[in-house]
């Protein structure tokens, strides 16, 4: 993988544009805090710790379904490079990581992910159990194309933990648009997608009564008072979650409790909350997989395989390039 060079200047261009996209959400109606800016070395701690609360049924499913498919997954992609977005700890992916060892195939493996605490944790560890593995992790935002080349072939891309989800459709077309311009015959994606179900089942996996889904939401509050010199405060916000059967998804939000305003100091702004105001910290979209199939398709993907777990709470897919494709930019 060619990763580029980066530069004082560079850097300075990307925090301008952060601090522009982050003032556009927070002045907009209604006002938004992206689901990456919930992710440090705290967001992270506490996302994995979400994934062991007794409501939350999703990182459980998605780990069935790899473990039971791994194998024949490995087998139908043989991939030589796995790609790895929105990485994080990679608990699920030592799995697939394993089955490809195990096929012969996989050379490289590159774990992508914002939280740069996360991606060293993960890259320790799997340069332990794995020492002749090329392990090249990425500090990036993975809906921006990530530099693949034709050695890198074939590819296999992840997007686990129903991550595809959180994006809005429109942005998940653009993802899926940009994901497919990657990939090349042969290679593959290999995406989690959480299914319909209940409504109480749905929501208590993103409100549990230890409050740990709360806590990942407010320290979006905390990744913007040290990005932006705001002050935010945690006690002016409880957290809210609501299912909205039309657009078939679960909305999370921090609602404020009272009528104040914050400064962000960084940006020579003050913006106002009104009492009951959402701030809307992301969605969870939930599919079927007619659904899936028709997503996939539009961004020029097949769906070549269906898996679900045992309760058919939750499904991975293995997508391909539809009808040839063009090189990848």
């Amino acid at each position: 993988m060619t990763l580029p060079a980066s530069s004082t200047a560079t850097l300075d261009t990307a925090v301008a544009a952060e601090h522009r996209e982050m003032l556009r959400a927070l002045t907009g109606t209604p006002k938004r805090l992206a689901t990456k800016w919930l992710y440090d070395a705290r967001g992270s701690a506490l996302y994995t710790a979400i994934a062991q609360q007794p409501e939350y049924y999703l990182d459980e499913a998605e780990w069935e379904i790899v473990a039971r498919r791994g194998a024949d997954i490995a087998a139908r992609t043989r991939a030589r490079t796995l790609v790895d977005l929105g990485a994080g700890s990679g608990r699920k992916t030592r799995l697939l990581l394993d089955a490809l060892r195990a096929e012969g195939c996989l050379k490289q493996y590159v774990p992508v992910d914002v939280s740069d605490s996360a991606l060293r944790d993960a890259e320790r560890a799997l340069r332990a159990d794995h020492p002749q593995l090329d392990i090249q992790p990425r500090v990036a935002d993975f809906t921006a194309p990530l530099g693949l080349d034709s050695a890198d072939a074939p590819v296999l891309l992840t997007l686990f933990g129903a991550t595809y989800g959180n994006f809005r459709p429109d942005e998940g077309r653009s993802l899926l648009t940009t994901l497919r311009t990657q990939l090349r015959p042969g290679d593959g994606l290999l995406l989690g997608t959480d299914l319909v179900k209940d409504e109480a089942v749905l929501t208590a996996a993103y409100d549990d009564r230890a409050g740990v889904t709360a806590a990942f939401a407010k320290n979006g509050l905390t990744v913007l008072n040290r990005k932006l010199g705001a002050n935010f405060r945690l006690g002016d916000f409880d957290h809210d979650v609501t299912w909205n059967p039309r657009r078939r998804r679960i909305e999370n939000a921090l609602r404020a409790r009272r009528s104040h305003t914050v400064t962000l100091a960084a940006l020579d702004r003050v913006v106002s909350f009104t009492a009951g105001e959402r701030l809307h910290v992301g969605i969870s979209a939930k599919f079927c997989r007619e659904g899936v199939a028709s997503e996939l398709a539009a961004a020029g993907l097949r769906l070549d395989h269906w898996w679900t777990d045992s309760a058919h709470r939750y499904a991975v897919s293995l997508a391909s390039v539809a009808d040839g494709g063009a090189p990848r930019r």
